[in-house]
């Protein structure tokens, strides 16, 4: 039997990847500039990916006239009923009254305090596009569309064709990294593994597993001053320069990793109150507000975050697992915005939700089809809540919206007016707008006025 403080090679090696990846695979000092007071600009901006393509037809629905009419002849069994425990209602601020999922119980409050708004029909188009473009092929359209692993790329880079390689919250980061240059913390952070959307020209996107302990093995000792000597000793040695750079590299590495473990692992004793939920959701979310708490150490002011939760390719018994999976998302971004209530920066981090597309209006027996425009979620005290923003689309089958007749609806909000609305308020500057989303300019409204 392998004696449990001996480091075995697969072990190594897993906590050596992870410490690159914690580290954005490079020497980043994250200490290096110690800001002993927090910075009064600072601003967060968090993506909440939902994997598989959320139904937004049953997340955000109507309750009046037309509209509500097409949603029950359109989704038929699927149909959420109005006035019952099933949607929660809400208004916008022109009196037309929404039904948000009641899964989204935690969430619905902050709609009445104005914390909470809704981005109607969001997708990814190059130019604006009617039904008799889309079927006549006379405007550019999106590649790939309808496949989970082309828009899952796209959605995250902001580019209608593909990746370039690079991400739409990555591209932010570097039009706002002077505002980090006081600053070596990595700016963009994923908590769902490597993400493109946190990927830029400059700025590397660095991967963190919540609740992982980056504690090296084999330093247990008793008494305590055996420990300690050991943790010095290692200190030490990952410190000395060695001349070799791939040695270097790697001590680089693992000396950030033992940096960023004792940052994290002073937080978990209760530097916030706020109780987040189990869920893994949940844990990626408290995780970002952990690290946004430390801001006042590592002298961050913009910083990007993605989050993810899988299970949202409903084929089937769509009703009750949307239902389970609103639910979480919901708990843990209300958490989140209570979290930064108690840091008293509730105006200073925004948190938004996004999927690879929406589905069809159109029930495939219990469940939905790949679709294309997706209702959306924003939360935060820049926020102008209590409102929904964008065309909310008409919701007949073979109708101006449908790219057919199973209500696979033309976007009409764009991924870049969404973007460019978030890039703005984070500080973007307007001639550097068409770095990070180089379609905005076909759109006659490039912000949609959300946040301020």
């Amino acid at each position: 039997m392998q004696h449990p403080s001996i480091l075995s090679r697969r072990s190594f090696l897993q906590k050596t990847a992870l410490l690159a990846a914690a580290t954005g695979l490079g020497r980043v000092g994250l200490l290096n500039a110690r800001a002993q007071t927090v910075p009064s600009d600072y601003k967060a901006l968090i993506c909440v990916f939902m994997l598989g393509g959320n139904d937004g037809h049953n997340m955000l629905v109507p309750l009046t006239g037309a509209a509500l009419a097409n949603y029950k002849a359109a989704r038929g069994s699927l149909a959420l009923p109005d006035g019952n425990t099933q949607v929660l209602a809400i208004s916008a601020k022109d009196g037309t009254p929404y039904g948000l999922n009641s899964g989204l119980a935690s969430l619905q409050p902050l709609w009445a305090q104005g914390k909470l708004a809704a981005i109607a029909n969001v997708g990814m188009l190059v130019k604006p596009t009617s039904r008799a473009q889309y079927l006549g092929a006379t405007v550019g359209l999106p590649t790939n569309l309808y496949s989970h692993s082309d828009q899952l790329i796209s959605m995250q880079a902001g580019d209608p064709f593909g990746s370039g390689g690079t991400g739409w919250a990555g591209r932010i980061a570097d039009a706002t990294r002077s505002m980090n240059a006081a600053s070596t913390f990595p700016p963009g952070i994923s908590f769902a593994g490597p993400a493109l959307f946190c990927s830029g020209n400059v700025v590397q996107s660095t991967s963190l597993i919540p609740g992982y302990n980056l504690t090296a093995d084999g330093l247990a000792a008793w008494p305590a001053s055996a420990a300690s000597a050991k943790s010095q000793a290692l200190q030490e040695i990952v410190t000395f320069n060695s001349g070799l750079s791939m040695v270097q590299a790697a001590n680089d590495v693992r000396a950030d990793g033992i940096e960023l473990n004792g940052m994290l692992t002073g937080l978990s004793g209760g530097a916030l109150t706020t109780v987040f939920p189990g869920t893994g959701i949940g844990q990626q979310l408290k995780q970002v507000a952990q690290i946004i708490s430390l801001r006042g150490t590592t002298g961050m002011k913009r910083q990007v975050f993605f989050c993810a939760l899988g299970g949202f390719d409903t084929h089937s018994s769509q009703s009750w697992a949307q239902w389970d999976l609103l639910k979480q998302l919901s708990d843990g971004m209300s958490a989140l915005y209570n979290a930064t209530v108690e840091m008293g920066i509730p105006d200073q981090v925004t948190t938004f939700t996004a999927s690879e597309f929406g589905r069809s209006l159109q029930p495939s027996g219990t469940g939905t089809d790949h679709g294309w425009g997706n209702h959306q979620l924003i939360v935060g005290g820049a926020v102008k809540g209590g409102d929904l923003y964008g065309q909310f689309p008409d919701l007949s089958l073979g109708g101006p919206n449908d790219t057919g007749s199973r209500g696979v609806l033309i976007p009409t909000t764009s991924l870049d007016q969404f973007g460019g609305t978030c890039a703005s308020w984070f500080g973007v500057a307007p001639e550097a707008m068409t770095d990070v989303f180089p379609n905005l300019g076909n759109f006659a409204t490039p912000n949609l006025g959300f946040l301020g």
